[in-house]
């Protein structure tokens, strides 16, 4: 009788040979979906309902991504652009949570008080539990009949076999390998994409590549900023001692100028403070305290910015996201993930895990945290519930941007803001232009954070169907609805679970009439397409209400100078933040400086002229009732400077858009130059756009 040793050998030898053998001739399907993403389950469920098999491979053995990885605070934007299969989602959610037994750690009333993004009166629910998002996939996936691959990822040096421009197969570390007709690229990464020889981006462009005004790099953007006075060095004031660890030394960059750096990544944690359901912190190998020395200044100093941003989920959870100067944002250590191997990103990986579980665990143990503040946070603790095979540490990294194409269509901040519309539009995107920090630096001694860019208030808009497909020569039968064609700023947008997945879903609509068609995803008939689509359910126009259209300057009379219009601010223009609530202003937006640091922000209008002669010097604002009533402004003209002291509570007389100064004389060898401060002022300081006119 053979030894247990023998036997055993015997099997792995048989497993091996089995595995062999079914890499010898391809799985073949009509549609391949590469990622197990929120993207790629809609697409996969899309195409098997459609009829057509399909399979879908995720490299990890959990799917959803970050939809069942920890972000349960869904980022929407606007509920009424997401239809079809999304729509579908939140729907089962809902009815997930209608059933008593899913209530576990408090009642549905006790939670709707809470903070949470539910309508009582609606049936889709938006706030989730992360086991509830991966079985509600699974549940969808094998109701559909999809064909799930899990624990397989591409084989990067021989990922893929393409004849002419299409792709024939794709090869996985394992041995296997899928044919098909049709590709869809859902991860984040883009891998498949990458492999396949599209062109893609990596980083921030300037914006001069696409005409954008905050792509780039940006300063002066004042959320997740240093509100305090932080020392960057080991030891403090000694610039010979080093820096602290996450800041470099090295120059931020030019403002709007592109750049490598890549938007932080973290872990959405799922914390809970119920206490037959906690887990402390762990504390990580190789923790480090210098790696958090310059969190425990910026408390010393006075700011504390609790326990990253918290929004409740059910059962006494949360989806805790970064917040603040210092938080959960593992700033400036992803530059190398997107295009990365998978050696380089796992040590990526882990040490953003190393590094956020320290953090957790020095704001809650270290003695020199205020125990004010020790107490607060050891409140919370991981869910004993949750990633149960993960420590109860989310299994998916937030990567929030990697790689994105570039195609026929790329999407810019023009979209987003409504002034470029798409004719053939796949599904509405809706959310802020938003970008977490890209780097942190020292700036006259102190640490700074640059690259939090949050900017809103337009309608939903459309996604190209163009910006979804490479362009004809790279590829003619893949799909990149994860990694689309968009600039930095427009993805910071896009990049929302609930789009990802109207976009996973319209993928395979237009990859099975492709492949009916015999043709190539770029010939795809896009009037056809949009009937199948609605028909299903997808929204793809915004019929709704729309936020106020400010003033052309182009439109106004004499020489009108708009905020916007001054991309390159030098050492003036920092701590202003975009507003758009209060109508009546000129151009996209006004600034505002927050009502905060006073004296530390100014603003400088500069306006050549081509003929001599008095102008009527008029400054615009928004009025409203929380304006400082004591605005600086000075003007200096041709005869020296003219200050003035204006108050903004007032609404400007006459056009209700423009305040009168004063007339001045100028001269074309000496610009006009406005410039309008801060100092002991009483209320917001609202800066839009300057006017001259000629006084004859």
């Amino acid at each position: 009788m053979p030894s247990l040793k023998l036997l055993t050998s015997l099997v792995c030898s048989t497993l091996v040979i089995v595995s062999s053998a079914a890499a010898a001739e391809p799985e073949t399907f009509d549609v391949v979906v590469y990622g197990g993403t929120s993207g790629g389950v809609a697409a996969a469920v899309q195409t098997a309902r459609l009829g057509k098999s399909v399979v879908l491979i995720e490299p990890t053995k959990h799917i959803g991504g970050l939809t069942s990885g920890g972000l349960g605070a869904t980022d929407i934007g606007n509920k009424a652009a997401i239809g079809g299969i999304s729509r579908e989602f939140y729907q089962r959610i809902h009815k997930h949570y209608q059933q008593s037994d899913s209530w576990r750690q408090q009642t549905p009333a006790e939670y709707q008080k809470l903070r949470n993004r539910n309508s009582p009166n609606e049936n889709t629910m938006w706030t989730f539990e992360p086991h509830v998002a991966e079985a509600i996939y699974r549940a969808m996936l094998k109701e559909a009949g999809v064909t799930l691959v899990e624990g397989e990822r591409l084989d990067l040096k021989s990922a893929v076999k393409k004849a002419g421009n299409k792709i024939e197969a794709i090869a996985m570390e394992s041995g296997r390998t899928f044919a098909g007709r049709m590709f869809v690229d859902c991860t984040y990464e883009g891998d498949l994409m990458a492999k396949a020889g599209v062109k893609y981006h990596v980083g921030r462009e300037a914006n001069s590549v696409y005409g954008e005004t905050i792509n780039g790099v940006q300063f002066g953007q004042p959320h997740h900023q240093f509100k305090v006075k932080v020392d960057p060095y080991v030891k403090p004031g000694d610039p010979s001692s080093g820096l602290l660890p996450g800041v470099h030394g090295e120059s931020p960059g030019v403002h709007g100028e592109g750049d490598h750096r890549v938007q932080a990544y973290n872990f959405r944690m799922c914390l809970t403070d119920a206490k037959d359901n906690l887990v402390p912190f762990p504390k990580p190998a190789g923790y480090d305290p210098l790696r958090y020395e310059l969190a425990l200044r910026t408390i010393q100093a006075g700011q504390w910015d609790g326990l990253g941003a918290p929004a409740a989920m059910p059962n006494r959870k949360t989806d805790t996201n970064n917040r603040g100067a210092f938080s959960s944002d593992n700033i400036g250590m992803n530059y190398r993930y997107p295009d990365g191997d998978y050696a380089t990103r796992a040590a990526i990986w882990k040490e953003h895990e190393q590094y956020q579980q320290g953090w957790c665990w020095f704001l809650a143990n270290d003695p020199r945290v205020p125990q004010e503040i020790r107490d607060e946070v050891n409140k919370w603790g991981l869910s004993k519930d949750e990633f149960t095979d993960n420590g109860h540490w989310p299994h998916q990294l937030y990567v929030r941007e990697a790689r994105r194409m570039i195609s026929d269509y790329v999407m810019t901040e023009h979209n987003c803001r409504g002034d470029r519309t798409v004719t053939d539009s796949v599904g509405l995107a809706a959310y802020t232009m938003d970008s977490h920090n890209t780097q942190r630096f020292v700036k006259d001694g102190y640490a700074l954070n640059e690259g939090d860019v949050q900017v809103g208030g337009f309608s939903p808009y459309g996604i190209s169907y163009k910006s979804l497909v490479p362009r004809r020569e790279e590829c003619g039968n893949l799909f990149v609805p994860v990694c689309l064609a968009a600039s930095h700023i427009a993805y910071g947008s896009i990049r929302m679970e609930p789009v990802f997945m109207v976009l996973g879903q319209s993928s395979a609509t237009a990859a099975v009439q492709a492949l009916e068609a015999g043709g190539d995803v770029q010939d795809v008939d896009y009037a056809k397409l949009r009937e199948r689509l609605l028909a299903d359910q997808q929204v793809l126009d915004w019929t709704g209400p729309k936020p106020y259209r400010g003033q052309s300057a182009a439109e106004l009379p004499g020489l009108v100078l708009d905020s916007e219009a001054i991309t390159n601010r030098g050492d003036f223009g920092t701590g202003w933040v975009d507003g758009h609530t209060t109508p009546g202003y000129v151009g996209k937006n006004y600034l505002h400086d927050d009502n905060a640091d006073k004296g530390q922000k100014r603003f400088v209008f500069t306006l050549p002229l081509k003929e001599a002669g008095k102008y009527e010097v008029r400054v615009a604002y928004t009025a409203h009732g929380n304006r400082a009533t004591n605005v600086p402004v000075t003007v200096a003209a041709a005869d020296g400077e003219h200050r003035f002291v204006v108050n903004q509570k007032k609404k400007p007389a006459g056009d209700g858009l423009f305040h009168k100064l004063d007339v001045l004389d100028f001269t074309p060898d000496k610009p006009a130059v406005i410039t309008i401060e801060t100092k002991g002022t009483d209320g917001y300081v609202i800066v839009d756009a300057v006017q001259l006119l000629p006084v004859k």
